[in-house]
């Protein structure tokens, strides 16, 4: 159940309180037919999900910053400004202490 998306779990918690596909497609905004397909879906057996990997434009600005390069630099080769280096280098530091932690 944990793997289910927000969604999928709302719909399944209205059908457990006995509400009616249509009832819950009309909450949603959604046709009753997608609703009928979200519940069978989540019948469907899920392996764990994939974790994230770092993305090759993150990988980059790690191995430029390893090799002493600074974010202004680095902004300058990828046309994006140096604030918009820091927040991918810090967004790829967090990624790989979660995956080291999980």
């Amino acid at each position: 159940m944990k793997q289910l998306r927000p969604l999928e779990r709302r719909i399944l918690a209205m059908r457990r309180d006995g509400i009616t596909v249509e009832e819950i497609a009309r909450r949603l905004k959604r046709s009753p037919q997608h609703i009928e397909r979200i519940i069978v879906w989540t019948e469907i057996p899920r392996s764990d999900l994939p974790k994230r990997q770092d993305r090759p434009f993150e990988q980059r600005v790690l191995k430029l910053r390893a090799d002493g390069e600074s974010h202004e630099r680095i902004a300058e080769r990828f046309r994006r400004s140096p604030g918009f280096i820091r927040r991918v280098e810090g967004l790829a530091h967090y990624s790989k202490a979660i995956r080291l932690l999980s």
